[in-house]
């Protein structure tokens, strides 16, 4: 794959700078990121039964992708501050064997919609960023070897390059 030969946040000054989307129409564009946090099986056990002490954990991280991929352009300095229109937060949990001490795998997956003139990938990221972020704190006194891993975005459409796979290691 080919790197750009021109870095979009930055001018030929040097000086870090918002790319100038004023020209563009707006187009429907989509954007789906996942992640995944490593945890022992106990810890997915506690998820799943609900009796986390800081509560659903699920539920909270669920919510706090959202409003993480709404406030991102607040978070992150280049980003164009976008009215999100619709954001999905959603958790594939692993298959358990019985009595298996291996860690386990669960799967943040977040996709973010927009009519815009700009992308929403990094609004489908910062989702997946936060939700796993706000697992590994509401289990983080479960277990000590939690470890967020793979935040990648997985595809997008819309704009210019209409769409795109991300190929890469997909962590399983």
């Amino acid at each position: 794959m080919a790197l750009p030969s021109k870095l979009t946040h930055v001018a030929k000054s040097g000086d870090a700078r918002m790319v100038d989307v004023s020209a563009k129409r707006p187009t429907e564009r989509i954007a789906i990121a996942e992640g995944r946090v490593r945890m022992m099986r106990h810890t997915l056990d506690s998820v799943l039964k609900g009796d986390a002490k800081k509560g659903d954990v699920l539920a909270a991280a669920r919510i706090a992708g959202i409003m993480a991929a709404k406030q991102c352009g607040s978070i992150i300095p280049m980003c164009h501050p976008l009215p999100v229109e619709s954001v999905s937060v959603d958790f594939d949990l692993p298959v358990l064997e019985p009595d298996d001490d291996e860690p386990v795998r669960l799967r943040v997956k977040a996709v973010a919609r927009i009519r815009a003139k700009t992308g929403v990938e990094m609004e489908a990221l910062t989702a997946v960023a936060v939700a796993a972020l706000t697992v590994y704190d509401m289990c983080k006194a479960i277990d000590k070897q939690m470890v967020i891993e793979g935040i990648r975005l997985v595809s997008k459409t819309g704009g210019v390059s209409s769409s795109t796979k991300h190929e890469g290691r997909n962590p399983k």
